[in-house]
């Protein structure tokens, strides 16, 4: 009986060495099996996350450049030049750039108001600076800030106040997802050299609005070359290619205004 507790008790330690050697060499396989990408929960402000991957623009700079945008609504393809200055956040002065002739199109915003020149017409427009009054203008819906925000390398910011952040990895990137006590939320990848290289915007009830990719011409420029929007209800895409794109510091505002021109009908936009 001795003996038969002696063998027992051997064998009962031989398959339990066993299945631990097991367990050990398998471990690392169940690890990835079920790995999830660990979030972080961070204190950014939106000034520190835009200082490391917001095309380095600076609120006192004003930015001007040439822009090719090529515009695609209801099936239908509108490609057009235009002349952008713009200053955050909510600075813009935008002029069409024909093929031959003088410019047939103006516009100005700044926070208290937006202003438009058709001169072909001879008609002044002057209201709020919303997105109903822009839409009657560019063919698509997004506001003037947010719009600004995107057109100079960057994202748009909430107006609300207690924005949460959480930041994870996803191969090489850095993804910051922001959500807004009112449901809003936005997420943002970046990648080398804090470079954004998209973002997705949404609503309230969590359906997405538009997204934007911006893409760069070479690995040492700071600013994208190339930003495309695309709105979530297919209601337009358009494309934004800069050439001659300059950054200086804010001296003078009055770029950003229209005076109504002598024979002009100003029309006020509700």
């Amino acid at each position: 009986m001795v003996l038969n507790h002696r063998k027992f008790f051997s064998l009962i330690v031989k398959k339990t060495f066993h299945f631990v050697c097991i367990f050990l060499f398998l471990l690392p396989l169940l690890s990835c099996g079920f790995y999830k990408p660990k979030i972080v929960k961070t204190d950014f402000s939106t000034r520190e996350i835009k200082a490391s991957a917001l095309g380095f623009i600076n609120e006192d700079d004003i930015f001007s450049a040439v822009a090719l945008i090529n515009v695609f609504k209801h099936n239908s393809f509108y490609p057009v030049k235009v002349a952008l200055i713009i200053k955050r956040p909510s600075y813009l002065r935008l002029e069409l750039i024909p093929i031959i002739g003088v410019p047939d199109f103006f516009l100005t915003a700044s926070p208290e108001i937006m202003k438009i020149f058709i001169p072909s017409k001879g008609e002044f427009y002057s209201g709020l600076p919303t997105v109903s009054n822009l839409k009657k203008f560019l063919p698509w819906q997004i506001e003037i800030e947010d719009m600004i925000m995107i057109f100079t390398g960057t994202y748009p910011s909430f107006k609300e106040n207690n924005i949460s952040y959480q930041t994870h990895r996803e191969d090489n990137f850095l993804v910051v997802e922001m959500n807004a006590p009112s449901g809003s939320s936005q997420i943002i990848w970046v990648g080398e050299n804090n470079k954004l290289l998209k973002l997705v915007r949404k609503d309230q009830t969590g359906e997405e609005l538009y997204n934007v990719k911006y893409a760069y011409d070479n690995e040492r420029s700071n600013f994208p070359e190339k930003i495309t929007i695309n709105m979530a209800d297919e209601s337009a895409y358009l494309s934004v290619k800069y050439s001659d794109v300059k950054i200086e510091k804010a001296k003078d505002l009055s770029i950003f205004d229209l005076a109504i021109p002598e024979n002009a009908k100003e029309i006020i936009l509700e």
